[in-house]
Order: C-alpha cells, then structure tokens, then sequence
C-alpha cells in the first residue's frame, strides 16, 4: 500500500509517500510545496496544483492528512484551515481515500509521546524508514503523518479507545 502523508501549511506544505509492505515500511519521496508571497486565493492554488502534481506522479491508495490544530491567532487558524481544506480537496479530486491525525495522535504513534518536539519525530523518522539523511521538518512532519496511517491509527494505543479505554491527556485510561 502506497500512503502519501500530508502536512498543511499556508506557506510550506509537506508532503511524503512511504510504502507499506506487510509490517514493513519504505521510503518513497518527500519534500514540500511552497506557495510563495503571493495573496492567499495564489496559494491556495499552490497547494491544491502541487498535491494533484504529487498524487499524480506517486499514485498513493491512500492519504492521511494533519488535522489543524487551534492557534493562538484566530487569523492563522483560519489561514491553516484553508490551505488544509485545498490539501483535502486536492486529494478527494483524485478519487485518493483519506484519513485524518492529530498531532497528538501522530507524535504518539511515532515517537510514543504525544508532546515530542519537532526534533523527535524527525530523528523517529529518520530511524523508523532507514534514511541516510533528514528530511526537512515539514516533510518530516509529513512522513509521521503517513507512519502514523500505516500502523493502521492503532500504533501505541491510538484507537483503544473503541476497545474500551479512553484517551485522557495523551494516555490510555
């Protein structure tokens, strides 16, 4: 199964593919997408134009995207959201099945702790897909998010909760 992760940004979009064969997982491409200075309706279409691009070449099954996180600007929430909903069009347009992750969610099936730093999941990254070298944070964003899909959102304890136990504080209870 060829996953590609998406990590949205109103100036810097993420992106990785990795591949999933059984319980093995393979580096495919990363990298990211910039939509540069223009006025925000120009990058939008950046992003939307860069991950048809991406899912084009690639040809993931299936996509797993960040959910937005709630800002302490409201105004760069909302721009978040927007270069996250051209991330999720991009992706529906091209008939790709999507999952969506919490930060939260994806840190914990990485690294093991929902509260690692940006530094932790990408030496996680670079550990978990055998990389010679480190991907940019946002890609590196980008491939956790993917990782966090393949373990199938079961990886340490991220779906126990429709087993009986719920998530309090990024720990099972």
């Amino acid at each position: 199964m060829r996953i590609l992760g998406i990590d949205p940004g109103s100036r810097i979009t993420g992106f990785g593919v990795i591949e999933k064969t059984g319980s093995k997982l393979a580096y495919i491409t990363s990298g990211c997408i910039r939509s540069g200075a223009d006025d925000l309706p120009g990058r939008i279409r950046s992003i939307f134009e860069g991950l048809r691009e991406v899912i084009a070449e690639q040809r993931p099954d299936e996509a797993a995207v960040e959910k937005v996180f709630v800002n302490v600007n409201p105004q760069s929430t909302l721009m978040l959201g927007q270069a996250r909903g051209a991330a999720i069009c991009a992706v529906v347009d091209a008939g790709v099945a999507m999952s969506e992750y919490t930060a939260l969610q994806v840190k914990q099936a990485v690294v093991g702790k929902g509260h690692a730093n940006k530094e932790q999941v990408q030496h996680m990254v670079i550990r978990l897909l055998r990389l010679s070298g480190a991907p940019s944070a946002d890609a590196a964003d980008a491939l956790a998010c993917a990782i966090c899909h393949a373990h199938g959102g079961l990886g340490f304890g991220i779906g126990q909760v429709e087993r009986g136990y719920r998530m309090k504080n990024g720990r099972l209870s």
